[in-house]
């Protein structure tokens, strides 16, 4: 098998021909314009997966909302992802049931795609993908890698609070301060000079507060976090 680098936050998104549920595919050129999230999971038939793909499958209008695509992969053939998805049409979990999973899942029985994003982890398994999560931008760039292993079901409101912060940096210049949330406060670039500080500091602009010099937030719309008053 041939060998790649993992590819990196800042990276274009590693190019791929393949077959899916949903036809073949063309990776990343036919998602030009969209974010994306491409994920791997371990097999087809297994408890922890199934849980993930009712949750992702509940999802799909929030993430298209939000310009987002999901795009899926195992190491697994097409036969058995369309058998496993047909068959999760007919589960119940946590409230969900009747879910059809639309988005594509890739067949990569060759482990070549999952060998080019670094999902093949000999030390979780040979044989199957770990659980990543590649958020992708408009422009082919990797943005945020996530990876968890076999044994651990990820968090989806996380994934979706991800995409969700990222276009806000990418739209109004700003960054997210830990545990953010839609309509919380955010982060405004570091001052780059002594005299953008001071002004930053002794500023009135009441759209504006800072804790130091270096730390400084802009106020969001109905932000009701302490300080931010």
């Amino acid at each position: 098998m041939e060998e790649y680098r993992m590819p990196l936050i800042g990276d274009t998104a590693p190019s791929f021909s393949a077959v899916t549920t949903q036809g073949n595919i063309n990776f990343p050129e036919d998602y030009k314009g969209k974010w994306v999230i491409l994920f791997s999971h371990p097999a087809d038939f297994t408890p922890v997966c199934t849980t993930e793909f009712m949750t992702f499958g509940s999802m799909m209008d929030e993430f298209k909302a939000l310009n987002t695509e999901l795009v899926g992969l195992s190491v697994d053939s097409i036969y058995s992802h369309i058998a496993w998805l047909r068959k999760i049409q007919e589960l119940e979990w946590n409230g969900k049931k009747n879910i059809e999973v639309k988005f594509p899942l890739i067949e990569d029985i060759k482990m070549e795609v999952a060998s080019k994003y670094g999902m093949i982890q000999p030390g979780q398994s040979t044989t199957q993908a770990v659980r990543a999560v590649f958020v992708i931008d408009p422009e082919s760039k990797i943005r945020t890698i996530l990876y968890y292993p076999l044994s651990t079901g990820r968090n989806f409101d996380e994934i979706k609070r991800i995409v969700i912060a990222l276009q806000k940096a990418d739209k109004d210049a700003c960054a997210t301060p830990a545990d953010w949330r839609p309509g919380d406060d955010v982060i405004v670039p570091t001052a780059g000079s002594c005299g953008v500080a001071k002004e930053r500091v002794e500023s009135n602009d009441k759209n504006m507060y800072c804790l130091d010099w270096f730390m400084c937030f802009r106020r969001e719309k109905n932000s009701k976090k302490e300080g931010s008053k």
